[in-house]
């Protein structure tokens, strides 16, 4: 059987997921607001009847009968008027149905009787957030995240709302502080992405109209066409930005960086070295230079930058990849050695990393050393077959699901997308 949701918490992420079913919500009250619990000491003003009631509609909860449960926890509630945890779970299962309006009243009872009954803010603020009342919700989250700091879906919740009440900035401080709390969190993250998102469109648009002429402007145009591959548009930004700002630190390296993407590498050393004028301190120029200069068979000169650049930037990306290879070039097999080693076992790509095992093997060959040469192309054959098998698993993937949305019609989602 399936592990159920054992925190009211769980089921505040159901619910932001939009698939929260409906007998989870049983085991969140079952364990959290079962009266016979110490947790609960407004029970003992209870009559025993009540407590009675509370279990049999806890029980009917749990089967999924929601109509039962709700009609339990009314009558506990009219019993026993005083037992906040009574009122909670009835506004719980309220909510469940859809009666948010109703689900409110029965929240904010309980909050009347114990204003720090825990989840009783969080959930009142999602009844809010479905009858788009965002102020309500929002005021009673951050009740919820005042109460309990620590509690990554209060704050997740905040955010969401904060986010479709258009407070892009403030939402993106709620999911910072949720995403420090639960790093690992898809339904944070995901949200975290769309406010930063957010904050940066306003920011560009606030640029872009205050001086459309500004080099900054030139500058991000040419970073968003590099991220979407449109190189030869960047390519024309950059030099709008330096034609602008010709002695700005950066731009000629991210302009020298896009001119080898497109194999112009004589305009990308002349960048580069242009950079270096401005900026003899820029690590990743030196670095880019002595990448070029090792490709284009310069492996002296190629070593003594990527180096320089090092002494600088230890963590250079395939830093040791490069070195070793210069060293192969300079028949320095012992030192390329131990940087193509490193190489493999660093925090390169998948491609570097197998590149590095194949010039392994060559090197260990060199040196006459045929078992660990035998060893390392084994091993880039390896990793050449799991990116071949792993690339045919997507594109299984990927038919099958043409294939789906080819014969079904997707099905509306239980909660708005906030």
């Amino acid at each position: 059987m399936k592990a159920e949701a054992t925190s009211i918490h769980d089921l505040a992420t159901r619910l932001c997921r939009g698939n929260a079913p409906k007998r989870h919500i049983a085991i969140v009250l079952a364990f959290l607001f079962l009266p016979f619990s110490p947790l609960c000491p407004a029970a003992q003003q209870a009559p025993p009847d009540s407590n009675e009631s509370f279990r049999l509609a806890t029980e009917a909860l749990r089967q999924g009968h929601l109509d039962e449960a709700a009609s339990g926890f009314a009558a506990v509630v009219r019993a026993a008027p005083a037992f906040a945890e009574a009122h909670l779970n009835l506004g719980l299962v309220l909510e469940e149905q859809g009666k948010n309006e109703e689900a409110i009243a029965s929240l904010r009872a309980a909050l009347k009787l114990k204003p720090r009954l825990r989840g009783a803010n969080l959930f009142l603020g999602i009844a809010e957030y479905r009858l788009n009342r965002f102020d309500s919700a929002i005021t009673a989250l951050k009740k919820e995240s005042a109460l309990d700091p620590s509690s990554a879906n209060a704050w997740m919740w905040l955010g969401v709302v904060q986010l479709v009440a258009g407070r892009a900035d403030e939402a993106a401080e709620s999911l910072d502080r949720a995403a420090k709390l639960d790093p690992k969190n898809i339904d944070i993250l995901y949200h975290r992405g769309q406010a930063h998102l957010l904050v940066s469109r306003d920011s560009y648009s606030r640029m872009f109209k205050e001086d459309p002429a500004s080099w900054r402007v030139r500058q991000v145009l040419a970073q968003s066409a590099a991220a979407a591959d449109r190189h030869d548009e960047s390519i024309a930004e950059y030099l709008q930005a330096i034609k602008l700002a010709p002695t700005q630190p950066g731009l000629h390296e991210e302009l020298g960086t896009q001119y080898r993407s497109v194999g112009k590498l004589q305009e990308a050393e002349t960048a580069f070295r242009r950079e270096l004028e401005i900026d003899p301190h820029n690590a990743l120029a030196t670095y880019k230079l002595g990448i070029l200069a090792v490709e284009q068979n310069r492996a002296a000169e190629g070593s003594k930058l990527i180096e320089s650049a090092v002494q600088q930037k230890p963590d250079l990306r395939d830093a040791d990849y490069y070195l070793g290879r210069a060293k192969m070039a300079l028949n320095d097999d012992p030192a390329a050695l131990e940087h193509l080693k490193r190489a493999t076992s660093g925090n390169s790509d998948l491609e570097t990393i197998q590149l590095a095992w194949y010039q392994l093997g060559i090197v260990y060959r060199r040196l006459k050393r045929n078992d660990e040469a035998r060893q390392a192309m084994a091993e880039y054959q390896k990793l050449k077959d799991e990116e071949a098998s792993a690339l045919q698993q997507r594109m299984n993937r990927y038919t099958g699901q043409q294939d789906i949305q080819t014969s079904e019609k997707p099905s509306k989602p239980d909660e708005p997308n906030p």
